[in-house]
């Protein structure tokens, strides 16, 4: 048994550290709020999932999508079950999710989020969560984007994500939301009722691709382009 990666920090620092494990605790209060997320997406928003057959059979593995709505993130965690959904992570942005100690412990044991600190994430904060997501079986969930689409349109994707995955045989499945923007666009305080349809396309490989500036960039288009076409189909 290997000790616990956040094993000595203090509390505060926990629920900031990108090293989080969840714990008995935070496993269980995490199992009922996706079986809370998941009733409200059928009961609000008719959520109806096309692909699951295209998600990897166990992790690990990365999830991308298109990013205009906090449901968003919600979604593509409540599809997930089984070991899959335990040892899922949304990467969010920890200038916003993780600003204060009540923000920081709903992201950290509701969500399972993990922290990416837009203006000072650095190399070796990348580097650990490269070596988490392979080491430790995880998934991610990740907006290539960046930050929410303000018209529902979806925009260019960073290669940020390169940098986790590019050179290693951890699968990224490209998925596409319908409806998100519509039901709870940035900027409205609740979500409204409406029809979310959620399409998870097949995965793509980043073993062939160089961990470097331009692996990076090549998984950010084939990402984006997979994303693209996913939409127009739909």
């Amino acid at each position: 048994m290997k000790p616990a990666r956040d094993l000595g920090l203090a509390p505060g620092e926990r629920l900031r550290s990108q090293m989080r494990e969840a714990g008995l605790g935070g496993a269980l209060l995490q199992g009922v709020w996706r079986r809370l997320v998941r009733g409200y997406l059928r009961a609000a928003h008719s959520l109806c999932v096309e692909g699951r057959e295209n998600l990897p059979a166990s992790p690990p593995f990365v999830l991308v999508a298109n990013h205009c709505s906090h449901l968003d993130a919600l979604t593509l965690s409540a599809v997930l079950s089984g070991e899959a959904a335990r040892r899922a992570h949304v990467l969010a942005a920890g200038d916003y999710f993780f600003g204060n100690a009540a923000a920081s412990a709903f992201a950290a044991y509701a969500v399972n989020a993990l922290p990416v600190w837009r203006k000072r994430t650095g190399r070796r904060d990348i580097a650990t969560l490269r070596e988490r997501l392979v080491q430790d079986r995880l998934v991610y969930i990740l907006f290539p984007e960046g930050t929410r689409s303000r018209d529902g349109r979806m925009g260019p994707f960073q290669p940020g994500l390169g940098a986790l995955v590019a050179g290693t045989a951890v699968p990224v499945v490209p998925c596409h939301l319908h409806g998100a923007h519509a039901a709870w666009p940035a900027g409205r305080g609740l979500p409204r009722p409406g029809p979310l349809r959620l399409v998870i396309g097949p995965a793509l490989d980043a073993r062939g691709l160089t961990n470097d500036r331009a692996g990076w960039e090549a998984l950010a288009r084939g990402c984006e382009t997979a994303v693209r076409q996913l939409g127009e189909a739909g």
